[in-house]
């Protein structure tokens, strides 16, 4: 009587181990089906994956990958709970600044044994310093943006100040200086500079770079301790400054996110506002006719153009069963050409050495060659490997920084916040 159900249960498992073997979905008998879940968000960005997508599937019927969209704005939650849920995406888009938990947490693959030598070799290795946990490799950096300065060049060429380039850019006291001047000369309920600062602690720590500023410190025990330095003070310093002594840079603005900012900066309320490099994308869709903008780098210190840098990555689940096919299928993907194609789509800047040779990628048309110009001296963001970022970042540095910019704490009060609440945090993931 026990032997039926025994029986029942064995067919079943070569039932369901077929279908595995075809990939689930709809693959059909044979097929790999792989989850492909990008972020790309813009026309140009989500164009660019999905006719990626389908010149691969043409290319390798049996390896058929599926386009999964997914949201930056919720990307974080729900990636732990589909890796909780043993529902991951196998190839799973994301930025290298949020994946120190997953890849600790044994979530993501180990990619050291599944790339090829060309893509080790065709992205520097200051970009795979973004992606390595440990030992491992845990995600390829392919997209990278640059913060820069979108000005409003009538405005300032008629000032007369020096207009910056990236062999001679503003120093920091000199910014501070020009915005001032420029304030001056706009006249009553106009700025030299807008800070969109919604989310202030990446600006903060990514532009301090350029000062010498760290603020993350590795000992030799591997243990990560916050300090709070002079160079780290030196864009803190510098936005205090311009919102609450100078009256350069508007309160206003200080909870805004950077779309936010661009009516303003249209219609001559601000000469400047630092912004992401992708943000040239709605200028040239939104700007109104006849409104003429530059492309600036942003101010340098004793660490020159230096910034730090979060690329977006392409990474494997760790319980996908098929993770030879989905690095086959991202080497296609960042293949220069194609890393280039989104790149463009995106209005970043790619990882790759051969991919940012691309003439399209050096032309002075919307800014291109100010950005490329930049590439050589990003870095890893200054909290890249930490574990325990997320929450120092939303439970301390977030409300910290915003208080310091809006001027109601001062600079003593937000260093020891950001010091000695932030190390409470970070132990609690360091034990």
């Amino acid at each position: 009587m026990r032997a039926r159900p025994a029986a029942v249960l064995a067919v079943v498992l070569v039932l369901l181990v077929a279908g595995c073997a075809g990939g689930g979905g709809g693959g059909g008998e044979g097929v790999t089906v792989l989850r492909f879940q990008s972020l790309a968000w813009q026309k140009e960005s989500v164009d660019a994956n999905k006719e990626l997508v389908a010149e691969w599937n043409a290319a390798h019927p049996g390896i058929r990958v599926e386009y999964v969209q997914g949201s930056w704005d919720s990307v974080h939650d729900q990636l732990l709970t589909s890796f909780e849920g043993g529902e991951a995406p196998d190839i799973i888009h994301d930025a290298s600044d949020d994946l120190a938990d997953f890849a600790y947490g044994g979530y993501l693959a180990d990619l050291r044994p599944l790339l090829s030598g060309r893509l080790r070799a065709g992205i520097p290795e200051a970009s795979w310093r973004t992606t390595t946990f440990g030992e491992g490799v845990y995600g390829v950096p392919f997209l990278q943006e640059p913060r820069v300065i979108i000005a409003n060049r009538k405005i300032l060429e008629s000032s007369g100040v020096r207009v910056p380039t990236p062999a001679r850019p503003w120093t920091w006291p000199e910014f501070r200086q020009v915005a001032k001047e420029l304030t001056a000369t706009m006249g009553e309920g106009r700025y030299g500079v807008a800070w969109p600062l919604r989310e202030p602690v990446s600006v903060s720590l990514n532009l301090g770079l350029s000062a010498g500023g760290r603020l993350f410190h590795r000992g030799g025990d591997g243990k990560v301790e916050v300090r709070f330095d002079d160079g780290d003070a030196t864009v803190p310093g510098t936005v205090h400054a311009q919102v609450n002594t100078d009256r350069s840079a508007p309160r206003t603005t200080l909870g805004m996110g950077g779309s936010d900012t661009l009516p303003g900066l249209f219609g001559g309320m601000y000469a400047m506002v630092p912004l992401g490099f992708s943000y040239r994308q709605q200028i040239v869709r939104q700007a109104p006719e006849g409104f003429e903008w530059m492309v600036l780098p942003a101010p340098a210190g004793d660490g020159g153009l230096a910034q730090g840098v979060s690329p977006q990555t392409l990474s494997i689940a760790e319980d996908s069963p098929h993770k030879e096919e989905a690095a086959r299928f991202i080497d296609f993907l960042l293949q220069p050409d194609n890393m280039v194609r989104l790149a463009r789509g995106d209005w970043m800047l790619p990882t790759g050495t051969e991919a940012l040779k691309d003439p399209s990628l050096r032309t002075t048309e919307h800014g291109w060659a100010t950005g490329a110009a930049l590439a050589t001296s990003l870095r890893p963001a200054p909290a890249q490997s930490v574990r325990g970022y997320p929450e120092w970042k939303d439970k301390v540095a977030t409300p910290a920084y915003q208080e310091y910019y809006s001027g109601a704490i001062d600079a003593a009060e937000l260093a020891e916040r950001l010091v000695e609440d932030g190390n409470l945090v970070l132990a609690r993931y360091q034990r």
